[in-house]
C-alpha cells in the first residue's frame, strides 16, 4: 500500500471539500478541562461528533461516528488517568462505553453515549480533585491493588512498588485515601464480589477463594459489614437484575 499516495489524495479531498480538523489547542483544551473536572468549561467547549472540524474516517456515516467516539474515549481515558483517576476504573469504564457503542444502530444513540461519557468522566475527575489528588506512590499502590485482587497483597510488596518504607506508606495511604490499606483492599474485593454475585453463577466459596479471603466465613463477615447483606441475600436480591444495562 502506497501510504504517501493515500495521504496526498486525502489531503486533496479535504481541501477540495473544505474538510478541516479542530485546532490542536482547542482539542487539547477540551480534554484538559475534563481532566480538571471543570464541567462548565467542558460544556462550553463540547462539540458534537461529525460536525465541523472532524475528519472523515469512513464512508459509512454510522461507522464514521463510532470511530471518532472511540478516539475520543481513548483520549479522555488517558487524560483522566494522568489527572488521578484510578487506572483500572478508567480503562474498565472505557471498555464498558465502547461495548455499548458497538451495539449502537443510530446516530442519536452514539451522540447520547458521547454526552454521557464526557459528563461521567468529568464528574469523576471533579470528585477526585475536590478530595485532592493522590500522590504518585498512592496511585501506584491503587493500580497494584486493582491488578492483584485475586492474589495475596502484602504491605511489603506495595511499599517496594511505591518506593517507600512500609511504615511511611501506611501513614501516607491512610492520610490520602482515608482508610487503611487492608480496609481499602477489602472494600475493592467486596466490590468485585458484588459483581460476581450479580452476574455469575460462582458459589460463595469459589468467590471467596478467588478473591483471596482467608476463609468463606471471613468473606461472609466482611461482605455483610460492607453491604448489610450476606452474599446469599445479596445474590437473591440482585442476581442479574441489571443484566444488559
Amino acid at each position: 500500500m502506497d501510504i504517501s499516495k493515500d495521504l496526498a489524495q486525502t489531503t486533496f479531498n479535504n481541501r477540495e471539500y473544505l474538510i478541516t480538523h479542530l485546532p490542536y489547542e482547542q482539542e487539547m483544551e477540551f480534554y484538559q478541562n475534563i481532566k480538571m473536572g471543570n464541567i462548565k468549561e467542558v460544556r462550553r467547549l463540547f462539540k458534537p461528533l461529525g460536525g465541523s472540524g472532524f475528519g472523515r474516517l469512513s464512508n459509512d456515516d454510522l461507522i464514521n461516528l463510532k470511530y471518532h467516539l472511540v478516539i475520543t474515549i481513548a483520549f479522555i481515558t488517558r487524560y483522566c488517568i494522568e489527572g488521578g483517576l484510578e487506572m483500572e476504573i478508567a480503562y474498565n469504564l472505557s471498555d464498558v462505553y465502547i461495548m455499548r457503542l458497538d451495539k449502537c444502530t443510530s446516530e442519536e444513540e452514539i451522540h447520547a453515549i458521547h454526552n454521557e461519557i464526557v459528563e461521567d468522566y468529568t464528574s469523576r475527575m471533579h470528585a477526585i480533585l475536590k478530595k485532592g489528588l493522590f500522590s504518585k506512590p498512592i496511585l501506584v499502590c491503587l493500580d497494584m491493588i486493582y491488578e492483584n485482587l485475586h492474589y495475596k497483597i502484602t504491605l511489603k510488596d506495595l511499599s517496594k512498588r511505591a518506593g517507600l518504607t512500609p511504615q511511611y506508606l501506611s501513614k501516607l495511604f491512610h492520610k490520602e485515601v482515608g482508610v487503611t490499606i487492608s480496609q481499602y483492599i477489602n472494600q475493592k474485593r467486596i466490590e468485585a464480589a458484588e459483581n460476581f454475585l450479580k452476574f455469575s453463577d460462582y458459589s460463595c466459596i469459589e468467590i471467596s477463594n478467588y478473591l483471596c479471603f482467608s476463609s468463606e466465613s471471613y468473606f461472609i463477615q466482611v461482605f455483610k459489614a460492607h453491604t448489610k447483606l450476606t452474599p446469599k441475600e445479596y445474590r437473591e436480591k440482585f442476581f442479574r437484575t441489571k443484566w444488559g444495562d
